[in-house]
């Protein structure tokens, strides 16, 4: 559905929640009016942001390394070194192991989801219409981090950690026992502890990718509502107010990502 067909708000805002999306059988673009519930469907437009965000995140943190100064710091030496003493601080308070991956691995996590969350504050159809106009696609959504198949995918990669972790730590053994014989250490109850320890262990990923998912997209949502029910003249009242707010929302939705991940890793990380 093109953006000239749109006549009423509840079309509007279906298609922006559409996103554009190419079928693996046919390489084809999928028309957002009819989307085939198969597995062969990747969102593109998801894809195609994170990884640009990720690009950018490490051009801009490679370049300021590359010009640091001991001296007075510019304005992106200064913010990006915030950032790092900020992810640092944070690692060292909560995570008590010793690895080389933790510190880069959180950093990267946080300001990642940030630069994906940040993209909430563009105008909402700037780059659909763009993406329409110019390049002829029929659906373009452009916060990736609004898509649980992005947030649930970094979930995993933070679960399969998890599980290097634990059998780093304790061995396939110890983390054989750990499942089994927690929290009551008593072979008959070993069917009812691997129930409860393999739904706490499952539960971490799940949370932490859904939790950063409904927060986003509860935002884009509002967002959609008030340029779709509203006139474009009274758009801002609601707009800026909520734009304000928004912004403490990806940040601390970043934070929290961050957060849980340390704490998962470092619980995986302890030897008893």
């Amino acid at each position: 559905m093109a953006a000239g067909e749109i006549s009423t708000p509840q079309e509007y805002i279906g298609h922006h929640l559409h996103n554009l999306q190419i079928d693996l059988r046919t390489f084809q673009l999928v028309d957002p009016s009819h989307v085939p519930a198969t597995f062969w469907v990747l969102n593109i437009d998801s894809m195609f942001f994170s990884i640009v965000l990720g690009l950018l995140f490490l051009g801009l943190f490679r370049r300021v390394a590359k010009s640091a100064t001991s001296g007075v710091p510019g304005k992106w030496q200064a913010t990006v070194e915030l950032v790092v003493g900020f992810v640092d601080s944070n690692v060292r308070d909560m995570y008590h192991g010793k690895s080389k991956v933790i510190a880069p691995l959180a950093l990267t996590i946080f300001v990642w989801v940030f630069l994906m969350n940040l993209m909430d504050l563009l105008p909402i159809d700037l780059l659909p219409y763009i993406g329409e106009h110019v390049f002829g696609l029929p659906a373009l959504r452009v916060v990736p981090s609004a898509d649980v198949n992005i947030t649930l995918s970094m979930a995993l990669g933070v679960f399969i950690l998890i599980l290097f972790y634990s059998i780093k730590m304790k061995g396939i053994g110890g983390f054989a026992k750990e499942l089994t014989l927690q929290p009551f250490n008593h072979p008959i109850f070993i069917p009812i502890n691997l129930i409860l320890e393999g739904v706490s262990l499952l539960s971490k990923p799940v949370s932490l990718g859904l939790r950063l998912f409904g927060n986003m997209y509860a935002g884009e949502l509002i967002f959609i509502l008030i340029a779709g029910l509203l006139p474009w003249w009274s758009q801002w009242i609601l707009n800026v107010p909520w734009a304000i707010f928004h912004i403490l929302i990806i940040s601390l939705q970043a934070f929290i990502f961050m957060v849980l991940t340390i704490v998962y890793l470092s619980m995986a990380s302890e030897e008893h």
